[in-house]
């Protein structure tokens, strides 16, 4: 007690009676420096507004054709870059493709500059120079010096306000610049309109409309500042129009408060004193100005920075402290940043007052649930969500109620493959929220109706004309020449209809299980025998004859090749083993992906993953193959399984600005981490099991909902000790590689002793 004592009296804003301060262990900087996809900035739990900088303003667009250096941009900020833009409101964490930036704010002092400049010659603009000495980056806070401008710059949230301090120096011509036509993925045609309502001197309301992964997508905003502006103007950077009314008997230039356009940015101007701090509130709504205002009203009703900081802090602080592990200092690192990553995404998409705007442009109130967005589904499905439904099981059916509004507003009567923000973006393959939802079932999770989710389910997996659906079911298979993913999409669809089937069996909704169990058989339909690997299937039934086992591009797969794919059996691994000829050759298949290697051309056209991202032929940076290492278990060698995971989770997480081997892609790189390093993984999310491993901490506690605690201990565990002599479930031996659901959820103990030599 008198610890915990003084850990409050040392940290008050942090930490609350009987929590550790974890806070101090996440790094949100922790990404893929080379492909720019880290998260620094301001943001609460699943928070609506992740107020971080941008650090260049590249467009989508060169020369009329895809620009590849934008993909370095996905989340914002690349770590290498030596300049600062500005700091936007809304981004993705660690995506591989992008959206949002929205309502980019930039404080500046001196001759007014309306354009951002180029990293060449940043003076040239507003944008400024930075050093990571000055950079201080915490879970729910930000600070940076602006050295160009002599300017500090500190951000903090609330779940739908951002909040900006900026330290002036004493100077006539200070501004703030709010850049409207600033967004990540940006091109000249993205934004569809921008409306700006200049209130009073402290305070501005207007909303922004664009085009791009999310095709309409609409963010209304409240921004108020702490002191009055003295003057006020814009600049339209729109290309000349045929027609625009009369408003040219207006100056819409300088001090005029209704402002309309394509391509605007405005400026905002102050006298400052030496060190004095300007400060702004920025709310966003997906429903009105006025929701704004209120979400801004509600959330910080007042002017304390320090405070709203605080709470963003002590926010995380009580997300982290659902678990606590005892491992090194490093460890901690990964894992607490892991968790930080695992809880930005799926995001709050609603106003205070429970209103948000659906898929059917309609304003809509979630009764009785948060309405959730950002569901990166083809990545998250494997190992986040299954996260969610034990460490925050309430969240995750919500997320569910969520999909289930979204599979009610939508014109096509689908649940969401990739949402955000009242849009499917379709990227990415298979209809996985069915695994979210039986998932959800199948744990007890999920307290909203069943029925009703399994005729989602069904519909869903029906659309014939969704991505070769209606061939999977007439066929069995879709024709290599309908599809450049037709293998990765069988394949998921099986997994998929074995979900669907679980749900059946739970409801004794027997027609529908045997039904989908035999959907789920497909996978068998694109596996060639003569080569042991998944393979594309023509129109007339015969193998795709040019083939490579290696590469990724043209041989039926997304974003892997058939090395990694042909192990994606997770609903019935046992019978994978079989076709590929018994569990010692499958082991040995399994040897020879580990330990092959790669040729450089296989990189040639990869943009989302580099080498560094690879253990011979398994890429751990994209997920198709993130319960490979789990599958030595079937095969009669957990020892392998083991020391593989053990290995992945030294050699892909490290705590450096590079330090993930790929996307973090909304959580799930880093879901698995902390499976993984906790000793357990859900191979196939639908079952109530999960495949045992080899922990990487020495112990943890899992603080349950309901009051129930599930604790793992790692006796004798080191970097040396891999390797499980036997396991323990509440003293009792566990003998098949599994545990329950049930077991953690009801709580007790996990117990591994561990090795450095393996047990056979």
């Amino acid at each position: 007690m008198k610890k915990t004592l003084m850990l409050c009296l040392l940290f008050p804003s942090i930490v609350t009676f009987g929590q550790q301060n974890l806070v101090k262990y996440v790094k949100p900087i922790i990404g893929t420096q080379k492909m720019g996809h880290t998260f620094p900035g301001a943001t609460v739990p699943f928070g609506s507004v992740q107020l971080s900088p941008d650090t260049d303003t590249l467009s989508y667009e060169l020369n009329g054709k895809y620009n590849g250096d934008v993909y370095k941009y996905c989340a914002g900020y690349k770590y290498e870059d030596k300049n600062i833009v500005g700091f936007s409101h809304t981004h993705f964490s660690g995506t591989g493709h992008s959206d949002l930036g929205d309502f980019l704010i930039m404080p500046t002092q001196g001759k007014l500059q309306m354009n951002p400049g180029t990293a060449a010659d940043p003076k040239s603009g507003f944008r400024s120079v930075y050093s990571h000495d000055n950079e201080v980056v915490e879970a729910g806070y930000y600070k940076v010096k602006l050295d160009d401008d002599n300017i500090v710059a500190e951000l903090t949230a609330s779940k739908r306000v951002g909040m900006h301090q900026y330290t002036f120096p004493k100077s006539d011509q200070s501004h703030i610049i709010l850049d409207l036509m600033s967004g990540i993925y940006n091109y000249d045609d993205k934004n569809v309109w921008t409306y700006v309502r200049v209130v009073n001197d402290t305070l501005v309301t207007g909303y922004r409309q664009t085009n791009g992964w999310a095709r309409t997508r609409t963010v209304y905003f409240a921004m108020t500042f702490s002191k009055p502006f003295k003057g006020y103007g814009q600049k339209n950077f729109d290309k000349k129009q045929v027609y625009g009314g009369f408003w040219r008997k207006f100056d819409q230039n300088n001090n005029f408060p209704e402002i309309a356009g394509k391509r605007i940015r405005m400026h905002f101007d102050f006298a400052t004193t030496e060190n004095e701090k300007v400060k702004i509130k920025f709310a966003i709504s997906p429903v009105s100005q006025d929701n704004a205002l209120e979400n801004l009203r509600s959330e910080t009703p007042g002017w304390d920075f320090e405070k709203v900081k605080a709470q963003a802090q002590a926010e995380w602080n009580k997300e982290l402290n659902k678990i606590n592990i005892g491992a090194s200092e490093d460890d901690k690192v990964n894992f607490y940043t892991s968790m930080y990553h695992a809880f930005i995404n799926p995001t709050t998409y609603g106003d205070v007052n429970g209103q948000y705007k659906g898929l059917d442009q309609n304003v809509h109130t979630a009764d009785g649930f948060t309405n959730y967005t950002t569901f990166s589904l083809w990545d998250t499905y494997r190992a986040l969500h299954p996260f969610f439904n034990i460490v925050q099981p309430s969240r995750n059916n919500d997320m569910v109620k969520s999909m289930m509004a979204h599979y009610d507003q939508s014109a096509l009567k689908m649940l969401p493959v990739w949402s955000h923000y009242a849009n499917d973006n379709w990227c990415m393959s298979g209809y996985h929220s069915v695994s979210v939802v039986a998932d959800a079932i199948i744990k007890g999770v999920y307290n909203g109706d069943p029925e009703k989710a399994l005729e989602a389910c069904i519909v869903t997996s029906n659309h014939r004309d969704y991505e070769g659906i209606g061939k999977y079911i007439d066929l069995g298979y879709i024709p290599a020449e309908l599809s450049g993913t037709s293998v990765s999409n069988v394949l998921e669809y099986a997994y998929d209809d074995w979900a669907i089937a679980q749900i059946a069996k739970k409801l004794n909704k027997t027609s529908v299980y045997e039904e989908y169990t035999k959907r789920s058989q497909n996978w068998k339909n694109v596996y060639d025998e003569r080569i042991g690997f998944m393979r594309p299937k023509m129109a007339d039934g015969t193998f795709k004859k040019d083939f490579d086992t290696k590469s990724t591009h043209g041989q039926g797969f997304i974003e892997g090749n058939t090395w990694n794919y042909s192990f994606f059996v997770p609903q019935d691994p046992n019978a994978l083993i079989e076709l590929m000829g018994g569990k010692t050759r499958f082991a040995k298949r399994l040897d020879t992906l580990f330990t092959m290697h790669l040729p450089d051309e296989f990189f040639a056209d990869t943009e989302d993953i580099t080498r560094e991202g690879i253990i011979g032929g398994y890429v751990h940076g994209n997920e198709p193959a993130h319960h490979v290492a789990y599958l030595y278990n079937w095969a009669g060698q957990p020892w392998k399984t083991q020391e593989r995971v053990r290995m992945i989770l030294k050699m892909q997480y490290k705590s450096t600005p590079d330090g993930l081997g790929g996307n973090d892609d909304c959580g799930q790189m880093s879901a698995w981490y902390m499976f993984s390093s906790l000793g357990f993984y859900p191979v196939s999310p639908g079952s109530d099991e999960y495949s045992l491993g080899s922990p990487a901490v020495k112990s943890a506690t899992l603080s349950l909902e309901g009051g129930k605690t599930f604790q793992v201990e790692a006796i004798n565990q080191s970097a040396k000790n891999v390797y499980v002599q036997k396991v323990l479930l509440n003293g009792s031996p566990v003998t098949n590689q599994t545990i329950k659901h049930a077991d953690i959820v009801n709580g007790g103990k996990l117990t591994f002793y561990m090795s450095a030599k393996p047990k056979k």
